[in-house]
């Protein structure tokens, strides 16, 4: 069932909103990066909602669950830049490398050595970025902090993939200050671990719904929304 135009115009509403917010936490920051892109985050969207996001100038997709990825790529535009950001399990990269664009979720040297190897067959080396668990919740997968800054050798001898920059996931709080360290820290560990590596690291992806503009504040080059972009819409819709 396709959605009602009054859905439709509560989608593109919401889209432009965000865009406002966006554009006010990068002008009150000296810490702003110079531009954020938004990958909107469709777990639990079904596909007319995705397709009125792409009709409404999103180009970035993001999808946790390697099986719904795998299902919507046939089923969207060529056009779409897609970026897994859940959790990855080595015996799925094989799969899902010729489908996305970036991997946000490599939480261990392990998972990076399968991309390599597999990388390696197709000639085609895939961009990532680093998951890290700057929070350190045991709910959280990711590098810690520690073991990143100790695989730096390994990071930097990883020439056949290329490594973009850092990810986290912060703690769900009521007030979105309360995580500001979170980002601000994962900012810190960027710079320190590319004085070590060599690597830019150009990327940081953090912030979600709840907390995106203190994560542009502190820096976010990515921010991942979700809820955000479908606030307003009945259950039917």
């Amino acid at each position: 069932m396709s959605l009602s135009d009054s859905a439709v115009d509560r989608i593109r509403s919401n889209l432009k909103d965000v865009e406002r917010h966006i554009a006010i936490s990068r002008e009150r920051s000296p810490r702003a990066a110079a531009g954020v892109r938004m990958i909107a985050v469709t777990k639990y969207a079904g596909i007319d909602r995705v397709r009125a996001l792409l009709e409404n100038g999103i180009q970035d997709l993001g999808e946790s669950r390697v099986q719904q990825l795998m299902e919507r790529v046939p089923q969207l535009p060529g056009s779409v830049t897609w970026h897994l950001i859940g959790q990855l399990q080595r015996n799925k990269v094989r799969a899902v490398l010729p489908l996305v664009s970036l991997i946000h979720s490599v939480a261990s040297v392990r998972l990076l050595d399968q991309i390599r190897r597999t990388a390696a067959e197709s000639g085609s080396p895939p961009e990532l970025l680093l998951e890290v668990n700057i929070s350190g919740e045991s709910t959280k997968g990711g590098f810690s902090p520690e073991d990143l800054v100790s695989a730096s050798s390994q990071l930097s001898a990883a020439t056949d993939v290329s490594i973009q920059g850092l990810m986290t996931m912060a703690p769900r709080v009521d007030d979105p200050e309360q995580v500001r360290p979170v980002f601000r820290r994962l900012a810190e560990l960027r710079h320190r671990l590319s004085d070590s590596t060599g690597l830019a690291l150009p990327e940081l992806s953090m912030g979600m719904s709840e907390d995106f503009e203190v994560a542009i504040e502190e820096g976010a080059t990515m921010v991942r929304l979700g809820n955000r972009l479908f606030e307003g819409l009945a259950e039917d819709d």
